[in-house]
């Protein structure tokens, strides 16, 4: 059986202060919510840490306004996924927060959790003495990437199911630091690197999303895994789009699972601007979309077969969102 490692576990009563404790404390400290994630890592001691601080503080309600709809950090994803005004305006949004993990973890991850989610790859998420007998990478205590042994850098996946939503919707993350407080596009929390795969400082806590108004917005969220309960995803698409009548005037797609990062197609969504959707334009988008997808061999079934379904699920989305139905008068 993996136990978990000896640790302090502090409890701050709000963000600011724990935001100075991560800073004194530096990279020994981590932040834990739901812990979903995180416990099992620590169990494979792919962190060492000596300290944890919780953010059980964190608010978990939901305040809708004219202009935007703040989610707390702390709201637990089964608590989103089930919420009537969220499934009614952001349909995929709520989509993506029911499709992590199983109900259990659900129940206890949260939204803010979620979109800080540690990278994933087949040669770093197992037991120490696995990664000890394979050869350590780059990740966590080798020098190599298994993936990729000539690159310099990590290539673990982004496994975020909520985070491609977010981003197409143009949301915003409020980020709690030592002495300030500051609101970044959630397209801007992520860098292109499986190991410093997140902006913000690691000192800064995530207190809230930010979602603009989408009355007009439909939204979609299609997740491919091998599983239909507990597993990351291996490919998924994100879609926020309006329509004029049956014309597209605007469209974000964003890609899960195929980068280090929450992976945006512009080219994709600039094509179908000014065309209806039918299976023609789903089609040429859907190709134009999988062509910046590069999966490696780091995660769940063949990484070229999932490379062909990157086109399966952005066609899924794209339906999905033309498809849907606003409002409760439909």
């Amino acid at each position: 059986m993996l136990r978990l490692p000896r640790f302090k576990y502090l409890r701050p009563k709000t963000a600011r202060e724990a935001a100075r404790m991560a800073a004194d404390l530096g990279p020994r400290a981590m932040f834990v919510a739901g812990g979903t994630d995180l416990f099992p890592k620590l169990k494979r001691r792919q962190f060492e840490i000596e300290a944890l601080i919780g953010l059980d503080f964190l608010s978990r309600s939901v305040h809708h306004g004219e202009d935007e709809t703040v989610l707390d950090a702390g709201m637990t994803l089964a608590a989103a996924s089930s919420n009537a005004n969220l499934r009614a305006n952001y349909p995929g949004y709520t989509q993506a927060a029911g499709l992590v993990s199983s109900p259990p973890l659900r129940n206890a991850g949260t939204i803010g959790g979620n979109l800080c989610v540690d990278t994933r790859c087949n040669y770093y998420d197992m037991t120490y003495e696995w990664r000890k007998a394979a050869g350590f990478c780059i990740k966590k205590d080798g020098d190599i990437c298994l993936v990729a042994p000539s690159s310099s850098r990590c290539w673990a996946v982004s496994s975020s199911d909520t985070a491609p939503v977010a981003i197409a919707l143009g949301a915003l993350v409020t980020l709690a630091g030592p002495d300030a407080e500051r609101q970044l596009p959630v397209a801007a929390l992520y860098r292109d690197d499986g190991i410093d795969y997140l902006a913000k400082q690691p000192s800064e806590v995530v207190t809230a999303l930010r979602l603009p108004a989408a009355s007009e917005t439909r939204t979609a969220y299609v997740k491919l895994r091998r599983r239909g309960s507990i597993d990351f995803p291996i490919a998924g698409c994100a879609v926020a789009m309006r329509l004029e009548g049956s014309t597209v005037t605007s469209c974000r797609i964003v890609l899960s699972a195929v980068a280090s990062h929450p992976l945006e197609a512009p080219e994709a969504a600039e094509f179908l601007i000014g065309r209806r959707i039918d299976g023609e334009s789903v089609k040429t988008a859907a190709e134009i979309a999988a062509r910046p997808a590069k999966p490696l061999d780091n995660a769940d079934l063949n990484h070229f077969w999932r490379k062909r379904m990157v086109r399966m699920v952005v066609e899924q989305a794209l339906l999905l969102a033309n498809d849907q139905k606003r409002g409760p008068d439909g």
